[in-house]
């Protein structure tokens, strides 16, 4: 992570040439949310909190996100109220291959769209071509080969997503993490000759495969969603390798939650200082009390991951 408030950009090493395409310039507008949380927000109020807590970017859902049916990008009207009240940067969520939802996101004046599988699918077969819109894109994926081919379809940014139940559970993100860095790892150690091969079996462009391989990371900023709820889990995240996190709107439902959400953020931006993380970590059982898994949600996940 960069220090002193300082962002390092993969010039050097950038998948395309700023002067020729304006991919890397996404790319840029992606980087400036390393080292920070993006927050899940259904209403202005949340969004106030966040802002004042330190996020460094919002994401807008419906305000009812446990109901029944199709869901879908949120109402315009909730987007625009939520861009007067607030000065950090707006994402919002379009449909898996909806790309009119994308032109119409775009259109409103959102600063990220995520392509995103938290909500219903509008295309089963096909993903958003990113490269037809000037907005960044952010992709989901669990592992290194689903990462690169969203990078390939102009995603400027990785989410590693973990459990979309919304039960407070980290462990699938844990293990989505790993094994993303586990790859890389692998990837790294490889001989040349070897990557042919390998960009096969991962189903990814050799090319992006190759960049992965001499950067020792992804060619984007990757960040983690999914059950991350304390101010440790945000820290495991980075620990493990990710730029920042995901916060999902349920760490609202708790008695402070402007602790909470300071909390988390404290722990993304000093997530190596064990003295931080202890502050930032005393005083939140009552807010825990609302996420804690009840032994018919652990039964539900467990069925669930089988």
């Amino acid at each position: 992570m960069a220090e002193d408030g300082a962002v390092t950009l993969y010039n050097s090493i950038a998948i395309t040439d700023a002067k020729t395409s304006p991919f890397s310039l996404k790319a840029g507008l992606t980087q400036i949310l390393r080292g920070g949380a993006i927050v899940e927000v259904t209403n202005a109020e949340h969004a106030k909190i966040a802002e004042q807590a330190g996020a460094c970017c919002l994401i807008v859902s419906d305000s009812d996100p446990s109901q029944q049916g199709i869901s879908r990008m949120p109402d315009p009207s909730l987007i625009k109220e939520i861009k007067r009240v607030v000065s950090i940067p707006i994402m919002v969520r379009a449909r898996v291959g909806h790309f009119v939802e994308a032109q119409i996101l775009e259109a409103v004046g959102v600063d990220y769209i995520d392509e995103s599988e938290a909500i219903a699918l509008a295309d089963e077969d096909n993903f958003i071509n990113k490269h037809n819109f000037r907005c960044p894109f952010v992709c989901g994926c669990e592992s290194l080969g689903e990462a690169l081919s969203r990078v390939r379809e102009g995603a400027a940014m990785i989410r590693i997503q973990g459990d979309l139940s919304g039960s407070g559970n980290v462990a699938k993100t844990v293990k989505n993490v790993r094994a993303v860095m586990g790859q890389i790892r692998i990837l790294n150690n490889m001989d040349e000759d070897e990557v042919f091969a390998f960009s096969k079996t991962i189903r990814a462009p050799y090319d992006l495969v190759a960049q992965t391989k001499q950067m020792g990371r992804l060619p984007v900023v990757q960040f983690a969603a999914g059950g991350i709820v304390t101010p440790a889990d945000a820290a495991l995240m980075m620990q493990l390798g990710c730029d920042g996190v995901f916060l999902e709107s349920e760490i609202f439902n708790c008695s402070d939650p402007y602790k909470r959400v300071r909390g988390i953020i404290q722990a993304v931006r000093h997530y190596n200082d064990p003295h931080v993380l202890v502050e930032t970590s005393s005083g939140l059982e009552d807010s825990n009390a609302n996420l804690n898994l009840s032994e018919d949600r652990i039964e539900q996940f467990a069925h669930e991951s089988a």
